[in-house]
This record gives structure tokens, C-alpha cells and sequence, in this order.
């Protein structure tokens, strides 16, 4: 009997930090009632964080010995979003947050949104993860919709 080969998946990790103030407000709620939500979140003027951002792409390891191009990844990153979080207030100055109340997981989502298509067009990878760490001890990790 012939073995076949096993497959070899493999995940990589490209790790990238911005600094970005929001506020946490839900324009369906009362003031009162986003005060007792969000607490100090909800201030008026934002606050702000120095966040990290993971993004693992999967796939099988081919001939060159890269799942995807660490160098890509990271092009890919600064453009879609170093350069347009970096500095900024989410609320009103990324485009693919609006309307959306900018907890970590409410950006990890639209991240990976974002992200995905665009990982997923290069052979064999595609999108696994994606972390946000709003702070060293507070993260989310979001692996989309279907998982």
C-alpha cells in the first residue's frame, strides 16, 4: 500500500501597532444609558490606545518554503490599515468604521472583513485570525464568520 503525503499546514503571523483614540457611544441610546454602558469610554472627547494587531494566514507550505510572503503581508497591512488608523480617531476618520461602535470586537470584525479578500487572492493562503489588543492584557481574536 502507497502513503500519501501528509499535508502540512502551516500558520504565519504578522504582528503590526498603531496608536488611535474612540469613543464608545451608541447614537440609539440615551446619554444616560451610554454613560451606564461605556462608563469613562463614553467621554465625549475619546480616549486612546496603543493597539497591536495580529493577522495569521494559513496554508500548505509550497516549494519556496513560504505560506505567503511575510514582506506582502506586511504591505498589505500598512496600507489597508497603519496608514488609515494610525493617528486617527476611529469614529470619524476610518471610512470602514462608521457607524459602528468601536469596541475591539466591532473592529476586529471589520478588519477582518477587510483583510480577508485580500490575503485569500494570493495562492494557498488564506485569512485564520485576526487579533486586536486594545491594551497588554485586553485582546480579541476573531476567526470569521463561518468558524
Amino acid at each position: 500500500m502507497k502513503q500519501t503525503a501528509a499535508i502540512k499546514l502551516v500558520e504565519i503571523t504578522r504582528r503590526e501597532e498603531f496608536s488611535a483614540s474612540h469613543r464608545l457611544h451608541d447614537p440609539s441610546l440615551s446619554d444616560e444609558e451610554n454613560v451606564e454602558l461605556y462608563g469613562a469610554c463614553n467621554n465625549l472627547y475619546g480616549h486612546g490606545h496603543n493597539y497591536a494587531l495580529e493577522v495569521c494566514v494559513r496554508g500548505e507550505v509550497p516549494a519556496s518554503g513560504m505560506v505567503m510572503d511575510l514582506n506582502v503581508l506586511q504591505g498589505i497591512l500598512a496600507e489597508e490599515v497603519v496608514s488609515k488608523m494610525d493617528h486617527k480617531h476611529l469614529n470619524h476618520d476610518v471610512d470602514f468604521l462608521q457607524g459602528l461602535v468601536t469596541t475591539a470586537e466591532n473592529i476586529a470584525i471589520a478588519l477582518y472583513e477587510l483583510l480577508e479578500p485580500l490575503i485569500n487572492e494570493h495562492e494557498g493562503c488564506e485569512l485564520s485570525c485576526l487579533r486586536v489588543y486594545e491594551s497588554a492584557a485586553n485582546f480579541v481574536e476573531y476567526r470569521g464568520a463561518s468558524s
